[in-house]
């Protein structure tokens, strides 16, 4: 073996063997991890988000409509699609790792005129034909580590699409959810415009009859009937809410716009005061949104390695095997053989600035990427303080309110009563009256925030992303009800 040979050999040794990749390793930035979450009493290792949806979600008809979304939302569709693209430009960056082999072979048939020496009476021009067969093996040495740098930034960009995709799958679920609730305080409310509308109706016919008899001022009447107007008018601008929230969920669930089964009305929806939500440390884990910027990050620093690498040779081995002769017997007998071995070493020298340009670009994507993910975590824990600290709040709301409703009904009741004896003016009664359906309503929103709070919470800690993919599908559910 020449010196040459040993060189080479030594150098193909260290790079197959020796593992050196250049570029820097990744290694997370340090973000903020306080040791609670503001609104958080105490720190506790169990969290809401450790329950799969089908346990947070207590609602048959909601649990199967996300069911029902799982398998047939066109987002949950295009994340799938997604998944397999990036995992299939893994396997193309992967392959670069290893030598390929490719085939040829191909036949031609020609003619050569003979020159002019040859004179008239020479011989006639003949055709020949030409078969051959070839293998070619290539391979680039990795010397540097620019391919695993390649490679390893491709599998990071799948486990990011991996994680976008649960991401899409807890998005899905806490849209339903949301959507679902919003729903059941639409029939409530519209509950409470129609009970308004019978009671402005009955009042109205009190005030009509009483009039007619010459006992009521036409001035009563008139408010009366204006008072039965104005209900009436919140009902039909009701109902087109709920058929707009209704269409809304369709589209959630990849089907044609149409009625959607209720479970348990909004005021029988099980939600607690408070809830455990863990340690926001464990929220960097459990946040699909969070992990996928994350492994973008990785996938920032690894190219930092791609690019490092361009300002070094690449080393290239290539052989050819195969055989070549004017005869389709010869190719199988072995007499037309032909071969070749090369070995090609290749670097820049001059681009203009193209490859430096490519790595300072590299860096700056890179800082870009951490930027994003340092930004990501605040917004994380923002959104996890702002739904645990609704969902506490809302609590002692809904108390209050609920305290305010009761009374205003009781009023209405005495009010009317006091009427009916000639005690009180309409004024009285149609004072407490606009008073409670209001109070009503707001109670109704309320609640509806209570519920939504819970969702939110939910997803903003990232809940059941550690599921399993049929799991999450579904399955889980199935056999869980």
């Amino acid at each position: 073996m020449t010196g040459a040979a040993r060189i080479i050999s030594s150098v193909v040794a260290t790079a197959v063997l020796g593992g050196c990749a250049i570029g820097p390793n990744y290694k997370r930035p340090s973000v903020a991890e306080p040791p609670t979450f503001r609104g958080q009493a105490t720190a506790e290792a169990a969290s809401l988000a450790d329950a799969p949806w089908w346990d947070v979600f207590q609602d048959p008809s909601l649990n199967a409509l996300i069911q029902e979304a799982l398998r047939n939302n066109y987002d949950v569709r295009i994340a799938a699609a997604r998944v397999r693209e990036a995992r299939a430009n893994f396997v193309v960056s992967r392959s670069d790792l290893y030598p390929s082999l490719d085939y040829g072979a191909g036949v031609s048939r020609s003619k050569i005129t003979p020159g002019i020496q040859g004179g008239p009476g020479g011989p006639a021009p003949e055709a020949s034909n030409f078969y051959y067969g070839t293998l070619t093996m290539s391979w680039e040495l990795d010397i540097w580590g620019r391919i695993r740098r390649s490679n390893e930034a491709a599998r990071a960009t799948l486990l990011a699409t991996e994680d976008a995709r649960r991401g899409v799958w807890l998005t899905l679920v806490s849209d339903l959810g949301q959507a679902y609730f919003e729903l059941l305080a639409l029939d409530v409310r519209l509950q409470i415009a129609r009970n308004s509308t019978d009671a402005y109706q009955r009042t109205y016919d009190l005030f009509l009859d009483r009039f007619q008899l010459g006992a009521a001022s036409k001035l009563e009447t008139s408010r009366a009937e204006g008072a039965l107007g104005d209900a009436q008018a919140n009902i039909p601008q009701l109902e087109s809410d709920i058929t707009a929230k209704e269409n809304q969920i369709s589209i959630l669930l990849g089907r044609m716009p149409g009625p959607v089964p209720r479970g348990k009305p909004m005021y029988e929806q099980p939600i607690v005061p408070a809830v455990p939500v863990g340690l926001p440390s464990a929220l960097l884990a459990r946040r699909p949104d969070l992990r996928q910027v994350e492994q973008q990050l990785v996938s920032a620093n690894a190219r930092i390695g791609v690019a490092k690498a361009e300002f070094f040779p690449k080393l290239s081995l290539t052989a050819l095997f195969g055989t070549a002769s004017p005869e389709v017997s010869a190719l199988t007998g072995g007499t037309a053989t032909i071969w070749a071995v090369a070995g090609m070493l290749s670097g820049p020298l001059f681009n203009a600035g193209r490859t430096l340009g490519t790595y300072r670009a590299s860096i700056a994507q890179w800082e870009q990427a951490r930027a994003q993910y340092e930004q990501a975590v605040l917004i994380a824990l923002r959104e996890v303080s702002d739904a645990l600290t609704a969902l506490g709040k809302l609590n002692e709301a809904e108390t209050g309110q609920a305290r305010s409703v009761k009374a205003l009904e009781e009023a209405v009741g005495h009010a009317t009563d006091r009427y009916r004896q000639g005690l009180a003016s309409y004024y009285e009664v149609l004072e407490a009256q606009q008073q409670l359906y209001p109070a009503q309503n707001t109670l109704a929103q309320i609640r509806r925030n209570r519920l939504l709070a819970h969702v939110q919470l939910y997803k903003a800690l990232g809940g059941g992303w550690s599921l399993t993919d049929a799991e999450w599908a579904g399955q889980g559910a199935a056999t869980t009800r």
